[in-house]
């Protein structure tokens, strides 16, 4: 996929995880739009989209290789945690530019990196082509 579809699967993703795990301000995964606008709202989202993917593509792969060994001691499921730590940089950097996602607390964090990977890989899954091969 091109990055330009990345990071709309990432928008579309986010603002359904806000949806779910969002909160009125005081607990959950929301977002803090620019203005409330519909097109505040749709931007906010495409550079929180944006955020992500380079929070993901940078800081993601050290964490990743770093907790090697907290993967294999938890089969795997240290994964969660470090989605969670993803997320939460990735609102702090969007609370640094002023606008953007707002993280309630570290398990909070934990929740809606689950349910931003579900939402993601279920739209990448529709949005990638077949890979069937015709074979006479």
């Amino acid at each position: 996929m091109s990055f330009v579809v990345r990071i709309l699967v990432n928008a579309v993703a986010l603002w359904l995880t806000t949806l779910i795990v969002g909160g009125n301000g005081d607990h959950g995964v929301w977002l803090k739009p620019m203005d409330d606008s519909p097109a505040g709202v749709a931007f906010t989202f495409i550079v929180v989209g944006f955020i992500f993917g380079l929070v993901n593509a940078i800081i993601g792969p050290v964490i990743r290789i770093l907790s090697i060994p907290l993967y294999i001691i938890t089969l795997g499921l240290f994964a969660f945690i470090v989605n969670g730590i993803l997320l939460l940089i990735t609102a702090w950097f969007s609370t640094v530019i002023g606008f953007g996602l707002k993280v309630d607390s570290f398990w909070w964090g934990v929740l809606g990196a689950l349910i931003l990977s579900i939402f993601t890989g279920l739209i990448s899954l529709v949005l990638r082509p077949s890979q069937r091969t015709n074979r006479s």
